[in-house]
């Protein structure tokens, strides 16, 4: 552990100025593995459990044992895909993405998790329609298999001026039509408001209009991608109201890059922001 968490292990810090402090519940908080790459996955998930929430996203199968050992759900599982780049759009990753997606959702739903990411990879020069044409016939060859096993896919909307290049997927209107298109409660979006927020802005207005196709959110702070705090220009409580006020019953899970010497204090500093 790190800063405060690590002082009170050695018993410099009365328990008392780290003791939890119950979260008020209305919305469920995750936080992404990659984010925290330097952590072992027990040390953080006696961290999050520390903090008062019991999620980690983008968590794979090796390490699904781990966080059932510390009673810490994966809110979002991941694996099954090639990459950002290669996704759904581009028919030529169909067979290999139909297979690896098929195995994928029985090991999730084994492990009694829901949520599988998926992508819809670049466009590499096709129009959005005909990727979305293509997304959506690859999708129909799982869809299926998904909903039988009580797994929901999720695609996530990225950025493609400053992170990901050539993707696909980085609107919001794409996506949803790509929902519309498809009519199944088993696919849905993850809403990444960072990204979002460099692609299109609105935010808030964007979250109450197309609400019930966003099953997930990821946050960070523009520019940058680092802690949502003041130095950025999101309202994050603001934006978590919103979500709130929806009815969301998903996750919210936090994807800032660290910057801060305390890597700990930020994400419990970015937990009481959104714990609206």
């Amino acid at each position: 552990m790190v800063g405060g968490l690590g002082l009170a292990a050695s018993g410099l810090v009365p328990a008392a100025a780290t003791a939890v402090r119950p979260l008020k519940g209305n919305l469920k908080h995750s936080v992404a593995r990659w984010t925290f790459g330097q952590t072992p996955i027990a040390e953080l998930c006696r961290t999050v459990k520390q903090i008062g929430f019991s999620a980690i996203d983008l968590v794979g199968p090796d390490d699904w044992p781990i966080l059932k050992a510390h009673d810490v759900h994966s809110s979002m599982c991941n694996g099954a895909e090639l990459g950002l780049e290669r996704g759904f759009a581009d028919t030529r990753f169909h067979d290999e993405l139909v297979a690896r997606y098929t195995r994928h959702i029985d090991l999730v739903a084994d492990a009694g998790y829901r949520n599988l990411i998926c992508f819809s990879g670049n466009r590499n020069g096709m129009d959005p329609a005909e990727g979305l044409a293509n997304s959506a016939a690859g999708l129909k060859r799982i869809l299926g298999h998904a909903e039988k096993r009580g797994v929901v896919l999720v695609m996530e909307l990225l950025n493609s001026r400053v992170d990901h290049p050539d993707y696909l997927c980085d609107r919001s209107a794409w996506g949803v039509e790509l929902c519309e298109t498809l009519g199944s409660d088993h696919f849905g979006l993850l809403y990444d408001i960072y990204h979002m927020q460099i692609m299109e802005g609105d935010i808030i207005a964007t979250i109450r209009r197309h609400h019930r196709h966003f099953l997930h959110y990821h946050t960070a702070g523009v520019p940058g991608r680092h802690e949502i705090g003041e130095d950025q220009e999101l309202n994050y409580p603001a934006i978590c109201r919103a979500i709130r006020d929806t009815g969301f019953d998903g996750y919210i899970a936090q994807e800032f890059m660290p910057s801060a010497p305390d890597p700990v204090a930020s994400l419990r500093e970015a937990i009481r922001l959104c714990d609206v």
